[in-house]
């Protein structure tokens, strides 16, 4: 398998999730944090150090250490958002949640942010990165909104993770446009909840044919991206998708180069 290094090679922290939080689990299990595998070898193939970041969020001290130390967040999939997170009661439809991991994107994406630190959200990532900017969320997009179509796909329901479900229109002239250099392509699709309404200072750089937003991106220069479906599942096989982890890992080690992070020893 290729890999894409530069002289620098970014550390990229990814977060993990609570394992009880996850369908099927027995409660008899220990408390573990996890996360898929494919998160990892995606971010590595593009030439990032990946680091998984513990769910400390009753340590914020240490937590804030660990981002010091990294020079982008990846932010996976996952279970849904808190919606007390977004101000809202849980409706019965709402899925299984993990409340520290919840607490932990959302402070590191806020630092994140404030720093102008590279950020790219997968699927539930770009629902982080909407309600860390007080955006809103559908809880499920089928009960609440039943014009739009199916987009949970999920691997449970007998759906392989490199189904291509629907194709998205990308805005033209957005970062997203530029990485993916297409202003349509198809996609996977993992989800039942979605953008409601979109948090400050971030644009929708990509629509589905039913409305629904599909990713979003930050105004500033800053690289700040989410994506509502799974392109770690393609990194290796498609030439557009593999651009877009290129360029998140690209802004990452201009990030470094800028604020002086590089470590020493390393060739840059």
């Amino acid at each position: 398998m290729s890999q894409s290094y530069h002289a620098y090679r970014p550390t990229i922290g990814l977060t993990t999730q609570t394992l009880h939080s996850i369908d099927g689990i027995p409660p008899a299990l220990p408390s573990s944090w996890v996360m898929n595998q494919r998160y990892f070898v995606a971010a590595t193939m593009a030439g990032a150090v990946p680091w998984m970041i513990p769910l400390l969020d009753d340590d914020l001290p240490t937590l804030r250490e660990i981002y010091e130390r990294l020079d982008g967040l990846l932010i996976p999939g996952g279970v849904d958002i808190n919606p007390a997170e977004y101000g809202e009661a849980v409706r019965p439809e709402c899925g299984n949640l993990d409340p520290a991991r919840d607490r932990v994107e959302l402070q590191l994406v806020r630092w994140a942010i404030e720093d102008g630190k590279p950020v790219l959200g997968l699927c539930r990532g770009l629902q982080i990165i909407n309600v860390a900017q007080g955006g809103t969320m559908w809880q499920d997009l089928a009960s609440q909104n039943p014009s739009f179509h199916k987009h949970d796909f999920f691997p449970t329901a007998g759906y392989e993770r490199d189904h291509f479900a629907h194709e998205v229109d990308v805005v033209p002239e957005t970062r997203l446009s530029q990485l993916l250099e297409s202003t349509r392509c198809p996609v996977n699709s993992m989800h039942h909840q979605g953008v409601k309404e979109l948090g400050r200072d971030l644009v929708v750089s990509a629509r589905a044919d039913d409305g629904l937003t599909e990713a979003i991106e930050g105004v500033s220069d800053s690289f700040l991206v989410g994506v509502q479906w799974h392109p770690e599942v393609f990194e290796m096989a498609d030439p557009h998708t593999r651009h877009l982890f290129a360029g998140f890992i690209r802004a990452a080690v201009d990030w470094s180069t800028a604020n002086n992070t590089s470590r020493s020893g390393v060739e840059g």
